[in-house]
């Protein structure tokens, strides 16, 4: 009896111990995850929805109604891993994801702003906002590197720091940022032509797939969006891209979802039908999504344009009129096309005989399509073009305009008169023109590379190419060539009178073609201008022209010097009036440290002294006082070192006078970016857009 008391302790004590649960200190993320949703009924406990969010009664995710100024967003609940880390090295593994998306806007002019597939380190997006911002950041936050945010935005507005060359309809890659590092007008590859791009929007109101793999040995993402409807999956990516900036973005642990917003004027309803991922393994590929395994799409109750009682009884009341005109137009119509085949040529038709057939420019555009447009601005759009598809060297650029004014005729005939008969290396060749109907055509060599204003500012944000110092300098030499040849050296002065980046085009070998020749005049050698129509560009124009209105030869020079200051920093001239590029380079020269001016961008990546040169020659240009500025042929001696650059004199800067009647003659009537008419009889300001003759 006295041992089987401590016995029947010890017995007690060890199944005490025994039924003690185990405490976890550490919860691991599969190493793998992989999921498909066909539809969200039964998959509430795996999606966490916040915002206007929500899952219907028949399967379909909705991130947002059609009310304004509303976001929501939808992620799988358990964070998947993404990152390795091997000692010193980290490697994101490789995912792929797959959804179908519908887009229904409020009406067929009137949708936004779009929505994202994100990578983000929590499972919603506390304190994002509406509109712009697509329910993924804020204004405080855009852009900080503590965001840890990838999105790919599907957007569908205008808006956010787009260029002017952006298109609502696009997708972009976004790291830590709404500014998107890629962006690509919404399309997808033609599996018969795999370099045809067949465009389409994402508010149709229809299904449509998005597929996206990221692999991670090679750090490249391909991103492809298709009408669901399509036979079959296009072969080649939209968006192709090595990311090695997405290791600065990913953590170990993510969270994978949708984000999506509207606007105050501008909603949308977004609805995702179908989901599907998997991540981690040698490589993954998200499941494939069966149209008719997933919910039927929502119904496209899109409001349509129409007219109202009032305006339909109008038509059917003019409808018996209408009838007894047709007769009349049936004969007038037959009327017009004799005289077509006999048309009467005006003089200066006959005088610059290099027309073209317009039915030859229609098969050479594909009947002017859109997918074949490469530039708007000034008085047209400008269409790609091909002669014939056996060499490259038959490609050209069409610029259709249809006049809606005198001036319109006037700067299409000035084109001709000007840069029809003129011949150098330095300068757009116009090859020919037609005149069709209401339609005027232009025709130009098609180059390829885009303007210089695209090089120095829209390329290096896109792809972060930043062009040399070597292509400047050639660049700015190449400019100042094509301008003597004009001012000096052709049977006639020419005054171009819109010298700016975008007016210059850059072909293969990277030599300038300075183009765009709507505002220019010619005189005859010892006559005078007399025109008293300010035309120009803010930021280039020189002081002269607000007082006058009388260009010259003079202030094409000041153009140029503005112009040749931009190259050398990277900055446009002017930003809305509190910077003055010309005044700023020349407070650097006076403080001894000029070379401060210089493209950050560049690096040490350029010569110092002709750098210092190329800036001195700039502000020489730019002297407030026209018999000051140096002649073109003087600007090619000191640019190629054969002649010492004179001093600048104290006189050189703007004086509060002139500052005043700058802004007085400007205020209420131009910016940097419209565009207005201007008529000969009395004096108005045009401030031309950027160039029409574009590559991209």
């Amino acid at each position: 009896m006295g041992t089987g008391r401590p016995m029947v302790s010890f017995l007690l004590m060890f199944f005490l111990v025994l039924n003690v649960p185990a405490q976890r200190t550490t919860t691991d993320t599969p190493a793998t995850t992989s999921f498909t949703f066909r539809g969200f009924s039964g998959n509430e406990s795996e999606t966490r929805i916040s915002g206007v969010a929500m899952i219907k009664p028949d399967g379909l995710l909705r991130l947002t109604d059609r009310n304004p100024n509303v976001s929501g967003t939808a992620f799988f609940n358990k964070p998947v891993r993404l990152l390795e880390t091997n000692g010193d090295s980290r490697v994101i593994r490789s995912f792929s994801t797959s959804f179908v998306f519908v887009i229904i806007p409020t009406s067929s002019s009137n949708g936004g702003f779009g929505f994202t597939f994100t990578l983000s380190p929590t499972p919603d997006r506390p304190g994002a906002g509406s509109a712009q911002y697509l329910g993924l950041l804020n204004k405080e936050n855009d852009g900080n590197s503590s965001n840890h945010v990838f999105a790919v935005e599907l957007d569908t507005v205008q808006g956010f720091k787009d260029g002017a060359d952006s298109t609502g309809n696009h997708i972009g890659l976004n790291f830590n940022s709404l500014t998107s590092d890629v962006q690509e007008p919404v399309a997808y590859y033609d599996n018969d032509h795999p370099d045809r791009k067949e465009d389409f929007s994402l508010q149709s109101g229809k299904p449509i797939r998005a597929l996206l793999d990221y692999d991670g040995p090679t750090q490249t993402l391909n991103f492809t969006v298709y009408p669901a409807d399509s036979e079959s999956k296009p072969l080649r990516p939209l968006i192709s891209r090595r990311v090695p900036k997405l290791l600065e973005i990913v953590q170990e642990e993510m969270y994978v979802g949708f984000t999506a917003a509207t606007g105050r004027d501008q909603s949308s309803a977004h609805y995702v039908m179908g989901w599907s991922f998997s991540s981690g393994g040698e490589r993954p590929i998200a499941e494939t999504l069966d149209l008719s395994e997933l919910p039927p799409p929502p119904p496209n109750t899109m409001k349509k344009r129409g007219y109202n009682g009032k305006v339909l009884a109008l038509i059917v009341a003019l409808s018996g009129v209408t009838l007894i005109l047709l007769a009349l137009l049936f004969f007038l119509v037959i009327y017009k096309k004799r005289l077509q085949r006999g048309e009467i040529l005006e003089d200066w038709e006959i005088n610059h005989p290099h027309r073209l057939r317009y039915k030859d420019l229609y098969a050479a555009t594909d009947g002017f399509k859109e997918n074949r447009i490469i530039g708007t601005g000034g008085f047209g759009t400008v269409y790609r073009g091909s002669i014939s598809s056996s060499s490259s060297h038959d490609q050209i650029a069409v610029k259709k305009i249809t006049p809606n004014s005198m001036q319109g005729v006037r700067e299409f005939v000035a084109e001709i008169e000007s840069l029809g008969r003129l011949r150098h290396k330095n300068l757009v060749n116009l090859q020919g023109w037609c005149k069709h109907k209401n339609d005027l055509l232009l025709i130009y060599d098609y180059i390829p590379n885009g303007s210089l204003d695209s090089l120095l500012y829209s390329r290096p944000r896109q792809s972060g190419a930043v062009l040399s110092w070597n292509v400047r300098f050639q660049i700015a030499k190449g400019i100042a060539s094509g301008l003597l040849y004009l001012h000096e050296e052709w049977e006639k002065i020419v005054i171009h009178r819109d010298v700016k980046p975008s007016n210059v085009l850059i072909d293969d070998n990277m030599n300038p073609r300075l183009g765009d020749f709507g505002l220019a005049r010619l005189y005859e050698r010892g006559s005078l201008s007399h025109t008293t129509v300010v035309v120009g560009t803010i930021g280039y124009m020189a002081p002269e022209l607000t007082r006058s209105g009388k260009s010259s030869t003079a202030s094409d020079v000041f153009a140029f010097g503005v112009l040749l200051l931009e190259i050398v920093s990277g900055r446009r001239p002017t930003d809305s009036g509190t910077f003055f590029l010309a005044d700023w380079v020349m407070e650097l020269r006076a403080s001894g440290e000029i070379l401060h001016a210089v493209d950050p961008r560049l690096g040490s990546g350029y010569d110092s002294g002709e750098a210092k040169l190329a800036l001195t020659v700039g502000l020489l240009c730019c002297h407030q006082r026209p018999a000051s500025r140096p002649l073109m042929r003087m600007v090619i001696r000191y640019l190629n070192g054969d002649e010492d650059v004179p001093e600048i004199d104290d006189n050189w800067g703007y004086s509060d006078s002139s500052r005043s009647d700058l802004g007085s003659k400007f205020e209420g009537n131009v910016s940097s970016d419209q565009t207005s008419s201007s008529i000969a009889s009395f004096s108005v300001t045009r401030v031309s857009s950027s160039s029409v003759i574009s590559g991209r």
